[in-house]
């Protein structure tokens, strides 16, 4: 079994059946105040053997990012640094989750990975899963200047697109189609990585096939046969290299 124990600071540390994992990398609490209003509780990660790469996770919309450390911990072994952020009303982060929040909580949370002295000079490219993959392009699309790059895994291509078919996805999230994934990646010029699962039974294939269509080069599309945002857990060392490639 695992679990967390969090010191005075509310730095978080791992135990498995009693025992503290032995990580490669650090964890500690960071605060980042949004433009939505709220404080948005995050981890950062930093790697004994740096990479030159920070990525900025935005995770899914099932639990926080208690429950979202996979893939982000599967980069951080592989030597990037990470910022892992809880939208307002997740988790321990203040405010409550709407569209127009979370589209704050995302840009913020670039601008402070920006501002970050501990960053500076690194690579840096944001990396979103499910909901957290729609994020990506409209929350980055102000800062693709400062950024080098965007991974898009397993999201739908629009909310309207996605509500067609199942509305228990958006959860706590509410429908107005305020922004939308395949609008905005229209406008980004850097490099993109855009990964879709081929049996995806939470969102079809066909979003990942439409959002790469809109997307403009510097582009790849990366069809894997698994689960739904289970790329990183079987597939980390692959991405890792395709990540590499696009920043080259």
């Amino acid at each position: 079994s695992v679990s967390v124990k969090f010191d005075e600071n509310r730095n978080p540390s791992f135990f498995r059946n009693g025992v503290e994992e032995d990580f490669s990398f650090s964890i500690s609490k960071v605060e980042v105040s949004s433009s939505s209003g709220s404080n948005l509780h995050c981890w950062k990660m930093i790697p004994e053997e740096f990479n030159g790469i920070t990525m900025i996770f935005f995770h899914g919309n099932a639990g926080n990012l208690m429950y979202q450390t996979s893939g982000p911990f599967e980069f951080a072994r592989r030597g990037y640094k990470v910022l892992l952020m809880d939208y307002s009303g997740f988790g321990n982060s203040s405010g409550e989750a709407t569209r127009k929040n979370v589209l704050l909580d995302g840009k913020s949370t670039i601008e402070y990975a920006l501002k970050d002295e501990s960053l500076k000079g690194d690579k840096v490219i944001v990396y979103g899963q499910s909901l957290g993959g729609h994020l990506v392009a409209p929350a980055s699309i102000d800062y693709q200047d400062q950024l080098d790059g965007i991974v898009i895994e397993g999201a739908f291509s629009s909310h309207h697109d996605i509500a067609a078919k199942s509305a228990w996805i958006l959860g706590r999230i509410f429908f107005a189609e305020k922004y939308a994934d395949k609008k905005d990646i229209q406008k980004w010029t850097k490099p993109t990585l855009i990964i879709h699962y081929v049996n995806d039974q939470t969102i079809p294939f066909k979003h990942g096939e439409k959002l790469f269509k809109k997307a403009i080069d510097p582009k790849e599309f990366y069809a894997i046969d698994s689960c739904h945002i289970c790329g990183p857990i079987y597939f980390a060392d692959s991405i890792d290299f395709k990540i590499k490639k696009m920043l080259k």
